[in-house]
């Protein structure tokens, strides 16, 4: 399937069909293996929010972005790199402050074999993506300690 037709397929059914439930069970707490994304949106400024798989790894969280480039939140983050994630923090979520950073020389297929190893819902995570994405690119979130008060 050529990359336009499977991302004008796959990019509606995401929209409308699987990010909704997904971005309301996150808000209720009851999504695991997926954290919430917080950005500033390019055009209007205004907070947008973006069901991710869960990729934390100490003070870093990595996203493998389906559809690189394509995808409004990764161009958000091109044009405001200061985000929030809203992770786990024991039985609760807690949103915490971060810088992204865009790295098309990294392998997302490496990254997503790395972040998987010992976590199943990421592993589950990580074929989805691979069977909708249209053009993969890792994006690494440096996270800040503290709660903070969402994108600048």
């Amino acid at each position: 399937m050529r990359v336009e037709t499977k991302h004008a397929l796959v990019r509606p059914l995401q929209r409308y069909l699987i990010n909704p439930p997904v971005r309301l069970l996150l808000r209720l707490g009851a999504a695991p293996g997926y954290a919430l994304l917080e950005t500033r949106g390019r055009v209007t400024g205004q907070i947008r929010t973006t069901p991710v798989g869960e990729g934390r790894d100490g003070r870093v969280f990595w996203i493998v972005a389906e559809h690189g480039m394509h995808a409004g939140y990764v161009r958000n983050i091109r044009d405001c790199p200061d985000v929030r994630v809203r992770l786990r923090a024991g039985r609760r979520f807690v949103w915490v402050p971060g810088t992204a950073e865009l790295l098309p020389g990294d392998d997302p297929y490496a990254r997503q074999r790395t972040l998987v190893r010992g976590h199943p819902l990421r592993a589950l995570n990580a074929a989805t993506v691979r069977a909708m994405g249209t053009e993969l690119l890792t994006v690494r979130i440096t996270l800040h300690p503290g709660p903070g008060a969402g994108p600048a």
